[in-house]
This record gives C-alpha cells, sequence and structure tokens, in this order.
C-alpha cells in the first residue's frame, strides 16, 4: 500500500476558482485554514465558492507535526474580527459556515469567548445559514467549551487527528484522552447539538488502530466522522509513511456506518471542513 511518488487519486487542479474567493477575503482581512494548512482542496472549494475561516490570527501555540501553520508570534484577538467573518460569509453566500482556529494556549479561555462572539455575529448576519465550530482542545477546559456551546452552533467539530499510539510523534502537546474528554463532554452539556470529529491516515496507523478510534469516537457520543489521506504540506512536517489505498478508506467508511455514525465520510482527499453541508444535510443540524 507504500507509493514513492503521489498516487494519481490524490492529485488535485487546485488553482482552479480561486481568484474571486481569494479577492473577497483578502477585502475583509479573514484567514482561511484551506490556505494557511496547504489544503489540497483549497480550488474546489474556493471554486464553489466555500471556505472554513480560521480566527484569533494565523499563528498557532502548538506545533504540530503534520501542520504548516506559522509559529511567529500571537497577537491579543480582534474584536472586529466575528464582524468580518460575517461580512464575508453573507457575501459568499454561505449556507453552512465553518469557524475553526489556531491554538490559543496563551489565552485564558483558550479563545472561546472570541468563538462564540464570531458564531453570534453569523448567526445573525446568516439567520437561516448552519454553523459549524471546529475548536481546540481548550485545555480539556468545561468553562471554555460551555462558552463555544452556549452560543448555539449546529455542529460542534473538534478533531482527534491520529491514532492514540501516534500522539506524541503527531501532536506532542496534545493529548489523545483530553480530546475524547472535549467531544464526550460537548454530547453532554448540549445533546441537541451534532458533534463531529476527524483524524488522517499515512502516519505509519494499522487498519485497526483507526478501527479503535472511531470506536472511541462513537462511544464518546460523536455523530459525524471524516477520515483522510496525510500529505506533507512542507519539508518541515513529519513524513507521509503510506498513502493509502481508496478501498481502505472505503472500509473504515463501511464500519463506521455500522458503529451507528450518523454520517461518515472516509477517502483520501476527505477533509474536516470539506463539503461540511453535506453531514448536516443527512445528519440534521441540531
Amino acid at each position: 500500500m507504500a507509493y514513492v511518488r503521489l498516487p494519481s487519486w490524490l492529485k488535485t487542479n487546485s488553482l482552479r476558482g480561486l481568484r474571486p474567493t481569494k479577492s473577497l477575503l483578502r477585502k475583509h482581512r479573514i484567514a482561511t485554514v484551506c490556505e494557511e494548512a496547504r489544503c489540497p482542496n483549497k480550488g474546489h472549494c474556493f471554486s464553489k465558492p466555500t471556505a472554513a475561516f480560521l480566527i484569533l490570527g494565523d499563528n498557532c501555540t502548538r506545533n504540530c507535526g503534520f501542520c504548516s501553520v506559522g509559529h511567529a508570534g500571537v497577537k491579543e484577538p480582534d474584536p472586529g474580527e466575528p464582524e468580518r467573518v460575517a461580512l464575508a460569509a453573507i457575501e459568499l453566500g454561505l449556507r453552512h459556515v465553518v469557524i475553526t482556529s489556531v491554538t490559543r494556549d496563551d489565552l485564558k479561555d483558550g479563545g472561546a469567548a472570541h468563538f462564540a462572539r464570531t458564531i453570534q455575529a453569523v448567526r445573525c448576519g446568516l439567520p437561516d445559514a448552519t454553523i459549524e465550530a471546529l475548536t481546540p482542545d481548550f485545555k480539556g477546559s468545561i468553562e471554555a467549551l460551555q462558552l463555544v456551546l452556549a452560543a448555539r452552533p449546529n455542529v460542534f467539530n473538534h478533531n482527534i487527528e491520529t491514532v492514540a499510539s501516534l500522539y506524541k510523534k503527531v501532536r506532542p502537546q496534545a493529548d489523545y484522552q483530553t480530546s475524547l474528554s472535549v467531544l464526550r463532554n460537548a454530547k453532554a452539556i448540549a445533546p441537541g447539538i451534532k458533534v463531529k470529529s476527524g483524524l488522517m491516515a499515512g502516519f505509519g496507523e494499522t487498519f485497526e488502530e483507526v478501527a479503535a478510534v472511531m470506536r472511541d469516537l462513537r462511544a464518546c457520543g460523536c455523530d459525524f466522522i471524516t477520515i483522510g489521506q496525510y500529505l506533507r504540506p512542507s519539508r518541515k512536517n513529519l513524513p507521509v509513511i503510506e498513502y493509502v489505498l481508496p478501498e481502505v478508506f472505503e472500509r473504515w467508511r463501511l464500519e463506521a456506518l455500522e458503529m451507528g455514525f450518523e454520517y461518515a465520510a472516509s477517502a483520501p482527499l476527505v477533509r474536516s471542513s470539506m463539503n461540511a453541508e453535506e453531514a448536516v444535510g443527512r445528519g440534521g443540524g441540531g
């Protein structure tokens, strides 16, 4: 299952439809995880158009091995950012708005209040849209989680990212059990909100290890799951150990549905925010 060169099923036309969406985002001074994380699906999503808005700056206080987001220094949250995100979402005509952020361990609440203000601003500007909050772990803080959930996103998303045995390698400043607790607590605090998580394959995990993560996520009350191929964004990041075959991703998808997930997206180019509206449409939005 290993390949030296990028296999054909992972090659995309990443330039299609970029300019209009990028121009709009620059006008409103909005960052996206699509750009900062060098997502291979950027052209596909920007051409629709859609985007996953990245709040709380474009530099992170952690240094995960898979991520290309910068670490050059963080700034205080911009009080005007929630309104700008809302304006960009309105101008893009979005029906489903994904709001995510860098990790801000320097902030007392991890940026949770800023998340809540952004959700509220988007809700005010686009009352008929569904909203997905893709958050960091807030160091497991219940109080921070309550702030975000009180703003009533339709979907709460926190990505587990990888299997338990690889956490020290892939996410050295995070903890597998803490991430599970975030998801478990989110479902307990707001049972009417859909809970979502995702992970990447290709770091050297086994098929059964991924299945074990799926079982853990389902036990925490996760409703939606995404699984995609890890692609190395730069030479500074972890190497790809394996390009997993599409049929293996399909086996994971079918197993997820058998486990009781309402929605499962599992394929090489699946990303947590890609086609996120599809999960809400199939599984309900809370």
